[in-house]
Parts: structure tokens; sequence; C-alpha cells
């Protein structure tokens, strides 16, 4: 049996791909890559080739086919359950707040596209943003205030929350969003990290260019 698949889009915007591969790297598997860039010629084509739903990311394992990031990393939990925390209450609140990630925060999505090659971005004025960015100020604060002893991620130990707030921390850092302290060390914990630093290096080489998610120029 051949390798795992993940199937992913431009490293550079797309932020469900980023958090499917860190949490694949992360769960230290080895596994192939299917580059797709979004928007170009063909693409809805070949994302529908490769799953019913034609969206990035897509994970095959063998025979089987797993879509939508959530999904993914439960499916990768059950053979690498230091994914989640090990602690049942610690488990419950980083699973609430990696849903929350999934489904809201749609001002961040969309004044505050990921763009990893972009610096020095100025995110335009909407409804609903300043009470987005101080919502994931207040986790990011919370948790590694409480769970600093244990580490530098969010619950001390790399989860599935860091790998969900991971383009959060690129779009604050392209947009100038930070906050002395904890959220500001919590960004920089991300920025470090090698795998990251290994995507941000992909993203760099790449050369399509999606117009709608270059704003805030």
């Amino acid at each position: 049996m051949g390798k795992p698949l993940l199937v992913i889009g431009n490293k550079n915007y797309s932020s469900w791909s980023l958090r499917a591969w860190l949490m694949l790297k992360h769960a230290g598997v080895d596994f192939d890559e299917l580059r797709i860039p979004l928007y170009s010629e063909g693409y809805k084509e070949k994302l529908f080739s490769c799953s019913p739903a034609g969206k990035v990311p897509i994970y095959r394992d063998g025979d089987l086919l797993v879509w939508d990031t959530m999904a993914i990393g439960e499916y990768l939990y059950e053979s690498c359950p230091s994914l989640w925390p090990a602690q049942r209450e610690a488990r419950a609140r980083a699973r609430s707040i990696s849903a929350e990630m999934h489904s809201g925060f749609i001002p961040i999505r969309k004044v505050m596209p990921m763009n990893i090659r972009a610096h020095g971005r100025k995110a335009a004025t909407y409804p609903g943003l300043d009470a987005d960015i101080a919502r994931v100020k207040d986790i990011w604060r919370e948790l590694r205030t409480q769970y600093a002893a244990a580490g530098p991620w969010l619950f001390g130990q790399y989860s599935i929350a860091d790998a969900m707030f991971a383009s959060v921390a690129f779009r604050f850092l392209t947009y100038g969003v930070g906050e002395a302290g904890a959220v500001d060390e919590y960004m920089q914990t991300v920025a470090r990290d090698p795998l990251v630093q290994q995507w941000v290096r992909d993203s760099e080489a790449e050369q399509e260019v999606i117009a709608g998610s270059e704003v805030g120029a």
C-alpha cells in the first residue's frame, strides 16, 4: 500500500490546507501531497475528481477518503491521541475552540484573508471584525495563562487547536494585530515552529496570485 495522500490548495492562501497539513506533520504521518492551485483553470474539476465535496483539504488513506479539516483531525486522533489534550476537560475545551474556529470568525476570514507572502497590510473596517479579533485574543490569553507551565502551545503541548488557529496567527502578523504578553508570545510560537517555517518557504516559492486575497495593501 502506498503512502496516504493529502490534497491541498495554494500554500500561500489556503488556510484549511495549512491546518490539515500541520495536523498530519505533527502526528508524524509520512504522506504525499497533491497541490491543486485554487481558482486556476480547471481546478474545480480536479478537486471533484478527488472528492465529492470538491474542496480542500482531502485526505486519502488507502481506500478511505476523508474530507473537511476537522474530520481529518478526528481521524488522525484515533491513531495519534496526542493530537488532543490528554485531560478530559482540556480536551473538551480544545474541541470547543476548534469548532468555534471551524464555523465562526467570518469577519476575520472576509477582511483578513491568509496571504503568507503579504506584509504590512491594513484591514478594512468591517462589522464584527473588532469583536472577532478580541475573541481570538481572549482565547489565546486565557489558555496561555492557564497552561503556560505545560509548554508553549495553547494547551501546553501541541494539539489540533493550534493547527486550527495557525492561519489566524498568520493573519494577525500580516495585518499588524497584536498584544504584548501572551498573545504576541503565542504568535511567535506559531511562527517559530519548524513545520510552519517549512510551509512558509513553500508558499514563498509559489507563483500564483489570487486577487481576492491580495487586499489591504
